[in-house]
């Protein structure tokens, strides 16, 4: 039985919250940012035909759209809309994968039988919109790889992708556009000459793996739209967490909230290593007596340590009630889904990112305590 893989991708999907809110901003330019400093994290339609894009640096997106309107994010409105989305679209479909904040991938082979699909998903669109006000495009096709690939064109939009067409559909595209080519891979490839799809899906499988390792097999599939991945059904039961017992029973708080920066910050390190985004978190407490407790909260789709931390430092003074040695203290996040760290950095700089980026290269390069936090020291 041929696949039924659905791509669906909020479109500009800050935007159209902020647009839900405030009409005036239908039809303008809008940038979604942190500020003068601060970086795109989305931008709409009309800002993006001046060259404007995501991560790019704010006062660069306004001298390239002078004309543009910029928001202040709000990623617990936006991660809430998301929640609601997510609902939708689960109560639709027999498998679906929540691949970020506002991309999902659905599983509906085998439905053509009872309906068909492109128009099944046309529905799930179209209910979207209604109950939520926020336009979705999506493509449907016999992988993961290729319909992420058709969203991309067709945005704002739906696209069907028959086997037949795949490929021709994929020839002329640049190699940029398959989901695991980054920047590096393709300077690498286009010293070669290497730019369009249909030229890298025409070279020898065991050349390219010479020249990039083993995502080079990978590659030369996707290249020829070959992807079995499947699609992995959501669940919020993911998690990462970490936990410490002292070697003595401890009522130091001052060195408890140095035990508890410094999990986040290796937590946080993995989700962005991963990444993931985690929208809830807990901390547990043991006392000496082994009685446990603990709290959570919700909060914005996140992998930021100096975001994270304030609810982690926050939750302990809320579990914490009892004048008691500790014997454990633990942190939890739950809730994960894929995204980049950037996507929530409304408040931060470009020097902030770029501090993050660099101690996350050297915790690469050296491991992952190789660098750190001061507060986090004792950990």
């Amino acid at each position: 039985m041929e696949r039924a893989i659905a791509h669906m991708d909020l479109d500009t999907f800050f935007v159209s919250c902020e647009r839900l809110r405030d009409s005036v901003l239908d039809k303008k330019p809008v940038i979604i940012g942190g500020g003068d400093r601060g970086v795109v994290a989305s931008c709409s339609y009309e800002a993006r035909k001046f060259g404007v894009r995501s991560a790019m640096p704010i006062r660069m997106a306004l001298r390239l759209c002078p004309e543009a309107m910029v928001i202040k994010g709000d990623m617990e409105y936006y991660s809430q809309m998301s929640h609601v989305v997510t609902e939708i679209i689960q109560e639709k479909v027999p498998i679906m994968e929540k691949a970020s904040v506002d991309e999902f991938y659905l599983d509906l082979s085998g439905m053509d039988q009872f309906f068909g699909c492109y128009q099944w998903t046309t529905e799930i669109a179209d209910t979207v919109l209604k109950n939520t006000g926020l336009p979705i495009s999506f493509a449907l096709s016999t992988n993961k790889t290729v319909s992420k690939i058709g969203t991309g064109e067709a945005k704002p939009g739906k696209l069907e992708l028959k086997m037949r067409e795949i490929q021709p559909f994929l020839n002329p595209l640049s190699v940029k556009k398959i989901p695991m080519v980054g920047d590096v891979t393709f300077q690498l490839l286009s010293r070669l000459g290497v730019r369009k799809i249909e030229t890298l899906s025409k070279m020898p499988v065991d050349v390219l793996q010479e020249m990039i390792g083993k995502n080079g097999i990978e590659l030369w599939k996707k290249a020829n739209g070959i992807d079995n991945d499947p699609v992995v059904q959501y669940s919020e039961r993911k998690s990462i967490s970490t936990e410490t017992t002292f070697t003595e029973d401890t009522i130091d708080v001052l060195h408890i909230n140095s035990i508890l920066s410094g999990m986040v910050e290796q937590l946080c390190y993995q989700l962005r290593k991963e990444k993931w985004l985690t929208s809830t978190v807990s901390v547990r407490i043991r006392y000496a007596n082994f009685d446990t407790e603990t709290k959570q909260c919700k909060v914005p789709y996140t992998s930021a340590d100096h975001t994270l931390l304030n609810y982690v430092l926050e939750l302990f003074k809320k579990v914490y009630t009892r004048r008691m040695r500790i014997r454990l203290v633990g942190v939890r996040f739950t809730g994960l889904v894929h995204g980049n760290h950037q996507m929530n950095l409304f408040e931060d700089t470009e020097e902030l990112i770029s501090l993050y980026q660099t101690m996350d290269n050297l915790k690469n390069r050296f491991g992952a305590k190789s660098i750190g936090r001061a507060s986090g020291l004792y950990y």
